[in-house]
């Protein structure tokens, strides 16, 4: 398969630093600003007023990074569920606003579910029970939307947990997202399996990925390049799957050299 155009993530800041070179390549963007939990609580129709406007010659695909701090998807308290699944569908409003395609939420597993799922065997199916709860509003809610729910690997050891989830729910518009630093991560200090693992293990549900290097010790959020990630091999397993997950660089600092990355890693794939 062909590989799709890399694509940003960004705030405002990193936005109206690249609005040009996002507009004029029609690059794919996923906006970030949302994850901010006061933000997204409160009255967000100034930054999403802001979007629309700049983005009216965007033509692109379109996606934002779910709320996420403090916000378990597979919370085992029935009444703090009620709570992250309110953000998610303010979240999904915002998103039908913005026209964007997907969402990002995080994985509620991590090394401990993946080390105790035999000695606490109730835990996973308990854990996929309270997330399938939890996104029963928010799942049809992004289908009248046509927007992908995709859920991202943060501190997950074994990448067949979300699959698992993913497969339970069943649903059309719920996929599986992939963040290469995050596995690397898991990799370096869990014992996980490597980055073109995970994306092996996710064929078939792959809808999204974020691309960020690492060293296998934290969370770097460096530029592809910077790092011990060998992007050829991951490329090349991205091109194995049958589907054409979106690819979005997710790096915190030098936005400004977002440009040359992505042109990098573009001549990787061809």
């Amino acid at each position: 398969m062909t590989l799709s155009r890399i694509g940003v993530a960004l705030t405002r800041s990193g936005f109206e630093t690249l609005q040009t070179w996002i507009c004029d390549q029609e690059r794919p963007i996923e906006i970030q600003d949302f994850v901010a939990p006061d933000l997204i609580a409160g009255d967000c129709s100034d930054l999403v007023a802001f979007y629309q406007k700049a983005l009216v010659p965007h033509h692109g695909h379109r996606g934002i990074h779910g709320p996420f701090f403090g916000l378990d998807l597979a919370n085992p308290d029935r009444d703090i569920r009620a709570i992250v699944q309110a953000r998610f569908l303010k979240a999904l409003e915002i998103a039908e606003a913005l026209s964007a395609k997907h969402m990002v939420i995080h994985s509620p597993f991590s090394y401990w579910d993946a080390l105790n799922c035999y000695n606490y065997p109730s835990s996973i199916p308990t854990m996929c029970a309270a997330a399938s709860d939890c996104l029963a509003a928010v799942l049809p809610r992004a289908s009248e939307i046509g927007c992908d729910v995709v859920i991202e690997n943060i501190e997950d050891s074994d990448p067949n947990l979300r699959k698992t989830l993913v497969q339970q729910i069943d649903h059309p518009h719920l996929k599986l997202s992939i963040d290469t630093g995050h596995a690397d991560l898991a990799h370096g200090c869990f014992n996980a399996p490597p980055v073109v693992d995970f994306i092996a293990a996710a064929a078939g549900y792959l809808g999204h990925v974020h691309l960020q290097d690492a060293d296998g010790y934290a969370d770097r959020h460096w530029h592809p390049g910077q790092g011990r990630i060998a992007w050829q091999p991951v490329f090349e397993a991205i091109s194995a799957l049958e589907e054409a997950p979106h690819l979005i660089l997710e790096v915190r600092d030098q936005i400004e050299d977002l440009p040359h990355t992505s042109a990098w890693l573009e001549s990787l794939t061809h």
